[in-house]
């Protein structure tokens, strides 16, 4: 156990370091063996979860109800603002620190940048933020980097191509900063021109060294040991006729990879729409499905690190 994790926040994936990481990545290959074998100990029996979920959620929210299932504890919460306080006009002040109240940790998602900060500035408890904003989901760019560690045996020394919309998405945007975390050969930015990053996140990229230049799909696809494909977020465009104008500017079919590295991976942190055929499912490129289901080890090690659940 890292004494390092103990009651600590999950805000930002730039508030841990490369350590941080490998000693949550040996915790969740402990926690798919211990899946694997049925024999996972109820560490956390007794403790409450509260999954505040401001926005629509499948994967995030499912991964962590789950993982907290698996290890014994008991979940609260709620999946949208209809049916709570919040409809009624209560402050996310006040709903933070009702769960606060209630739960032992909190696990929120929020439009807005920022919230989890917030949260995590109000609660006693640990908070873990499940995306907020246009930037930030880091336990979603922990599970993806565990999954090319996974897949290739390291992180360093890959060239990456991340492709779709890198302005509004959270889960592209926080993947991008967390190679920051490690040393990867190249790092390809693949956008229509509306959807390159936002110039505050090519600032970062910059100081956090990460080798990365603008490309098109086409020109790379030879190079890249991992594709990482997002949607176009139809629900993050403030303009909805933007929205249009973009909507299926791209798309990965067998043809596209046909010029690909043999053990090229394509993840996607789901869900999908059309960005991917789904005959590229049925290849050995696909690595999308079981990038999913890594949400659950991964989140159950979060857990057990963050609230202290030992490791019986």
């Amino acid at each position: 156990m890292s004494e390092g994790w103990l009651g600590r926040d999950v805000i930002s994936i730039l508030d841990f370091d490369r350590e941080d990481l490998e000693v949550l990545f040996e915790e969740a290959d402990r926690m798919k063996s211990l899946l694997a074998n049925g024999s996972v100990p109820k560490t956390l029996s007794g403790r409450i979860v509260a999954l505040a979920f401001f926005e629509p959620s499948t994967r995030t929210r499912m991964s962590f109800e789950a993982a907290a299932k698996r290890l014994g504890a008991e979940t609260i919460g709620f999946t949208s603002e209809e049916g709570i306080s919040v409809a009624k006009g209560e402050s996310l002040a006040d709903t933070v620190r009702m769960l606060d109240s209630y739960a032992d940790l909190i696990v929120l998602r929020h439009r807005y940048e920022g919230s989890a900060l917030y949260a995590a500035e109000i609660a006693v408890h640990p908070v873990i933020n499940g995306g907020d904003g246009r930037q930030h989901h880091p336990t979603q760019a922990m599970l993806d980097l565990y999954t090319v560690r996974e897949a290739h045996g390291v992180i360093d020394g890959l060239t990456y191509g991340v492709l779709g919309d890198l302005r509004y998405g959270r889960a592209a945007t926080s993947f991008i900063l967390s190679l920051g975390l490690f040393k990867p050969r190249r790092v390809y930015l693949i956008a229509p021109p509306s959807l390159e990053p936002r110039a505050e996140v090519m600032m970062l990229i910059e100081r956090l060294g990460i080798p990365a230049v603008k490309a098109r799909l086409e020109d790379v696809i030879g190079e890249l040991d991992v594709l990482y494909v997002t949607r176009i977020q139809r629900e993050r465009f403030p303009d909805p006729e933007e929205y249009e104008r973009v909507r299926g500017a791209y798309r990965v079919t067998p043809s596209t990879l046909e010029g690909a590295k043999r053990d090229l991976i394509v993840m996607h942190p789901l869900p999908r729409v059309d960005e991917i055929d789904p005959r590229v499912d049925s290849t050995p490129h696909a690595w999308y499905f079981r990038q999913a289901r890594n949400g659950v080890p991964v989140r159950m090690a979060l857990l057990n690190l963050v609230m202290g659940g030992g490791a019986s």
